[in-house]
């Protein structure tokens, strides 16, 4: 899997934690970019079957399911 959240799998695959938080600056910086401004709704972070988007590939690539928290530029990223 190749692409601009190819680093976030990593990062997520490499991790040792069960369970954490992650900026919307830390993981640009982990991408190394900006996310989209649909980044901040809960639906582009979504768990879904639907794996056609690319940030929800990677994630679920690496064990992960990720949700938003609301009102913050963070996401919480839990091992599956």
């Amino acid at each position: 899997m190749a692409g601009k959240y190819e680093a976030l799998r990593e990062h997520l695959k490499n991790c040792k934690f069960a369970e954490f938080e992650l900026t919307f600056a830390k993981i640009e910086m982990i991408i190394g970019g900006p996310l989209p401004k649909s980044a901040y709704t809960p639906q582009f972070w979504a768990n879904t079957s639907d794996l056609t988007q690319p940030q929800r590939k990677a994630i679920a690539a690496s064990g992960f399911e990720s949700f938003l928290i609301s009102g913050s530029k963070k996401v919480k990223f839990k091992r599956l």
